[in-house]
C-alpha cells in the first residue's frame, strides 16, 4: 500500500511532461501541415538538371579505352 504514495507523484509528472511536450508541439507549428507528408510519397520527384561539374565528373569516370 505505501508504494501507491511513490506511484502517483510518478504518474503525475509523467502527465505533466505530456501535456507540456504537447503543447510545446502546437505552439511551435509541429501539426500546421499534416496532409504535406502523407502524400508526398505518391509524387514523383523532378529530376536535377546536371550541371557542369557533374557531367566533367561522369565523364572522367569512364574507363579509357586504347
Amino acid at each position: 500500500m505505501s508504494i501507491i504514495y511513490v506511484l502517483i507523484p510518478i504518474a503525475m509528472l509523467f502527465v505533466i511532461v505530456a501535456v507540456s511536450i504537447f503543447f510545446w508541439a502546437v505552439r511551435s507549428d509541429q501539426f500546421e501541415d499534416l496532409e504535406r507528408q502523407s502524400v508526398s510519397i505518391l509524387f514523383d520527384d523532378e529530376p536535377q538538371p546536371k550541371t557542369k561539374t557533374d557531367a566533367s565528373k561522369s565523364e572522367s569516370d569512364k574507363p579509357k579505352s586504347h
